[in-house]
C-alpha cells in the first residue's frame, strides 16, 4: 500500500497498544481519528478523537459517518478479561467474544464500503498469540481471538478483490495496562510493535510475528514430526 495520504482510524486509542499506533501514524504523517469509548482520554497529539464502542452498532455507523475519508483502519480495541471457561462469568465470556469478534468484524462492515469508496486501502487486525496457544486461564480470550484470527483470513478473501489488503498482528505480551500482572522481562515494548506493524501493514503483509514467543508458537503450528 502507497503510505503518502494515509488516513487512519484507529480504536481503542486511548491507552497501551493503541496510543501508540496513533502516535506512530501521526509521526509517519498521516491524518489520524482516534477512537475510544471516552474520546476525552485520547492524550495523543494531532490525532482527532472519535467517540467508538466496537460493540454498540450505533456507535461504529456514527464513526463511519464521521471518519468518512478513512483508507486504513487499525482494529486495536480490546478487553482481556481473564474469564476461564467453566469457571468464569458467562457474561465475561460473551463480553470477551463481543469485542474481539463480532467488534472487529462490525468496524470492519461498516469501514469496508468507507476505504473502497476512498479508492481502497487496509485494514490491521491486533490479534494474540493466544489466537493458536489456548491457555486455560485465558480460556475466554483465547477463544476469541482463535474467532478473529479465522475471520480475518476470512475477509481478508473477500476485501482482495475490492482493492483493500488485511493484515493480522500476532503479539505476546506487552508493557501495557492489561497484563500489568506479568513479569516485565516477558513483555515487549508496544512502540515497538506499533512499528513494525505498521511497516508490514504498508508492505502489504499478510501476517506480523510481532515477538519471539508468537514466532515460536507459529512454527510448532507448522512443525512435522
Amino acid at each position: 500500500m502507497n503510505t503518502e495520504h494515509v488516513v487512519a482510524l484507529v480504536s481503542g486509542a486511548n491507552r497501551g497498544l493503541g496510543r501508540r499506533f496513533a502516535a506512530e501514524l501521526v509521526a509517519r504523517g498521516a491524518k489520524v481519528y482516534a477512537g475510544a469509548r471516552r474520546p476525552e482520554t485520547i492524550d495523543v497529539p494531532g490525532v482527532i478523537p472519535i467517540q467508538l464502542d466496537i460493540t454498540d452498532a450505533d456507535s461504529v455507523r456514527r464513526a463511519a459517518d464521521v471518519a468518512a475519508d478513512v483508507n486504513v483502519v487499525i482494529n486495536n480495541a480490546g478487553v482481556s478479561t481473564r474469564a476461564t471457561l467453566l469457571e468464569g462469568p458467562l457474561d465475561d465470556v460473551r463480553l470477551e467474544m463481543e469485542t474481539h469478534y463480532f467488534g472487529t468484524l462490525a468496524v470492519i462492515r461498516a469501514f469496508a464500503p468507507v476505504v473502497e469508496r476512498n479508492g481502497g486501502g487496509a485494514f490491521l487486525n491486533v490479534l494474540s498469540v493466544l489466537s493458536w496457544m489456548h491457555p486455560s486461564t485465558s480460556g475466554a480470550y483465547s477463544a476469541a481471538k482463535a474467532a478473529a484470527w479465522a475471520m480475518t483470513d476470512a475477509v481478508r478473501d473477500e476485501l482482495a478483490p475490492r482493492g483493500i489488503d488485511v493484515t493480522a498482528l500476532h503479539v505476546g505480551y506487552m508493557d501495557t495496562d492489561m497484563v500489568s500482572y506479568i513479569p516485565a522481562d516477558r513483555k515487549v515494548d508496544p512502540g515497538d510493535v506499533a512499528k513494525l506493524a505498521l511497516d508490514g501493514l504498508f508492505d502489504g503483509q499478510r501476517e506480523v510475528l510481532a515477538d519471539k514467543l508468537s514466532k515460536d508458537v507459529k512454527a510448532q503450528l507448522s512443525a512435522t514430526a
